[in-house]
């Protein structure tokens, strides 16, 4: 239960930066997944002629509005207001969009909880002397993307020797920790093998960030099991089959994500 006299800055403010025109599907799906897992405020980054979607298809967002009308080319403002910040889906990999990445991974504050998934990892991938500036981040790779960052070295050493949090997308997800812990996740479906559902994943991870009062690899491992169980509860009225993203961003509904409720 929340504290009955708290507002809604006492959840946090998630910054999302996803999407373009004609990619914002995604960036949609991760800001209602972000809201549901009880953050208090989502602002996404998005440009110009994206914002009439965001804003009918998802009103609770605020919208940042990026200078170009169509790809994220500018950092937003005032980094330090965000509590945790996610990056990538449906960003592309425009030289405009990685040089825009790069700088504000350069400029984000220290010891803000930062999600980097699929175009953010694209971008990265294309750039390598790049990772460096992912200290700290979590990152969210499927095992075709991992393979661009890292080839076929062990994600418990990658994690190591970048100093990231690794969460290696599969049947059995597993969260790598810097320090050499792993955590298998056990919840979850073949279901979930569907366009969208790395999105939610990622909103759930900002949206939870946002409020969690315990240290980052635990509030990940506890985001994870979220999502799967999610993915869980659509299987009990519906099939693998027919299973889409935003089913289970509305399930988020029968999930607390009160994490200190666990």
């Amino acid at each position: 239960m929340r504290n009955q006299n708290t507002t809604k800055h006492d959840y946090g403010h998630g910054l999302l930066v996803a999407g373009a025109y004609g990619r914002m599907g995604c960036a949609i799906l991760a800001a209602r997944a972000a809201l549901r897992s009880g953050c208090g405020l989502v602002s996404v980054h998005l440009p110009e002629r994206c914002v009439d979607p965001m804003q009918t298809a998802f009103p609770e967002a605020m919208a940042d509005i990026d200078r170009h009308p169509t790809l994220f080319a500018t950092v937003p403002e005032h980094l330090d207001r965000y509590t945790a910040i996610a990056l990538g889906p449906g960003i592309g990999t425009d030289s405009i969009t990685a040089d825009a990445l790069r700088q504000l991974l350069m400029q984000r504050p220290q010891g803000v909880p930062t999600v980097l998934d699929a175009d953010a990892l694209n971008i990265l991938a294309m750039h390598p002397e790049w990772l460096p500036l992912a200290d700290g981040a979590i990152i969210t790779p499927h095992a075709r993307e991992y393979e661009r960052l890292f080839g076929k070295a062990a994600p418990v050493e990658m994690a190591s020797r970048h100093n990231i949090i690794i969460v290696g997308k599969a049947h059995r997800t597993r969260i790598y920790s810097p320090d050499g812990r792993i955590h298998e996740n056990t919840t979850g479906n073949a279901g979930m093998a569907t366009a969208g559902c790395g999105d939610v994943l990622t909103g759930i991870l900002l949206g939870m960030l946002c409020h969690s009062p315990l240290p980052m690899f635990e509030t990940v491992c506890r985001a994870v099991e979220i999502h799967g169980k999610i993915g869980d509860i659509c299987l009990q009225s519906q099939s693998e089959s027919s299973l889409i993203a935003s089913d289970m961003v509305e399930k988020l509904k029968h999930v607390s994500t009160d994490i200190t409720e666990h």
